[in-house]
């Protein structure tokens, strides 16, 4: 069976709060940001204006994009809250945040960052495994950032603790508009069969 394209109306992308220790990584959010805008894609993120998020929403916002931010209410502070958004939805909760995300996007993205980045990552593909959605998953994988933890990964699939069918849950490229392209082919096998539900909103 041939895979249908997916469509990307609207991108969830995590990213860090932190700009990191190389310009490349600024350079790949704003890239990211910048074809988003490009291709008619909206964004959807954590709402901040600092670091690669703010990179991601200016780049964005500056090419003419729709850019979501959904952000908890303790967090609103002038210092981390991007003033200038499309759209700013403020939650009681950081689970509220990423159901909110996952609920608006039509896949996911994920740029360098830290403990969140990571976290929010990895829910969106436990999620995916467990069937309660069904959109692909990518990573930006920006000078190797993301090498060891994709080797443990493989480790962690060597050693009996993910299934060989989980192993293309997370599809992985160096270039934001490659990695766009794979994303509108691209179903995850765990999905092929699936019909596309609710997420649990307890």
């Amino acid at each position: 069976m041939t895979d249908l394209p997916h469509p990307l109306q609207q991108i969830c992308v995590f990213c860090g709060s932190q700009g990191g220790a190389r310009g490349e990584y600024l350079a790949a959010a704003r890239q990211l940001g910048a074809t988003l805008a490009d291709q008619g894609v909206g964004v959807v993120y954590g709402g901040g204006h600092i670091g690669m998020m703010g990179a991601l929403a200016d780049a964005a916002l500056a090419a003419g994009g729709r850019v979501t931010g959904v952000i908890p209410e303790h967090l609103m502070r002038p210092e981390v809250a991007h003033q200038n958004l499309t759209e700013r939805v403020v939650v009681d909760t950081m689970h509220t945040r990423k159901r909110i995300m996952a609920e608006r996007a039509d896949a996911f993205v994920v740029l360098p960052g830290g403990y969140g980045t990571f976290e929010e990552m990895f829910e969106m593909v436990t999620w995916l495994q467990l069937r309660l959605h069904a959109k692909p998953v990518g990573v930006v994988n920006v000078e190797g950032y993301f090498d060891h933890l994709l080797r443990f990964l493989r480790h962690a699939a060597d050693e009996g603790f993910i299934r060989p069918a989980h192993w293309d849950l997370i599809i992985v490229e160096s270039n934001p508009l490659l990695l766009l392209e794979r994303l509108r082919r691209h179903v995850p096998a765990v999905s092929r069969h699936v019909t596309l539900g609710h997420l649990d909103r307890t």
